[in-house]
């Protein structure tokens, strides 16, 4: 604070400097700031993301098998095989028809019904899945048993992941 000439006493200024926005420094601190903060949710972010779509496809394997489950039980045979994101014969309305006719579905495929293939007499595929396959053992250690190759869920091919409802 810079004061007048103390000898003139009417005239008593003063000469503050106030700031006038923000240094450069000082942004530059708040975005490396705001950017730490983005690098660690992020990852939590994307952990969270994938979890969900996680217990999303399990629910829909679940449900989609049990569904084919009901119709072996109630018919004596399972449904035709069916290309992939077509409903079976026979099958309309005993699941909710748009998770099965959603493209992408979660894992980035398309449903399949697979029925009388050398690999399974009836199982629910996944045909062009997107997802990983460190992503698809983490759904296989909660459906299966946690190994790829082995168990009811299995990855097919490097394009095709099934569960097997029958072998």
């Amino acid at each position: 604070m810079l004061f007048a000439n103390p000898m003139n006493s009417t005239s008593h200024r003063f000469d503050l400097k106030t700031p006038r926005g923000f240094t450069l420094v000082e942004i530059m601190v708040v975005v490396v700031i705001i950017g730490l903060l983005a690098a660690l949710a992020l990852p939590a972010f994307q952990r969270s993301q994938r979890a969900s779509q996680n217990a999303r496809a399990i629910n829909d394997f679940r449900i989609f098998v049990q569904s084919f489950e009901v119709y072996n039980t109630q018919n004596g045979s399972w449904p035709a095989d069916s290309g992939a994101g077509a409903i079976p014969s026979g099958m309309s309305g005993d699941f909710k028809e748009d998770s099965w006719t959603a493209n992408p579905n979660t894992l980035g495929g398309r449903w399949n019904w697979d029925q009388g293939r050398a690999w399974a007499t009836a199982a629910v595929s996944v045909t062009g899945f997107t997802v990983t396959d460190a992503q698809l053992l983490e759904i296989d250690i909660k459906l299966d048993d946690g190994n790829l190759t082995t168990g009811f869920f299995r990855k097919i091919s490097s394009t095709r992941v099934s569960y097997i409802i029958e072998p």
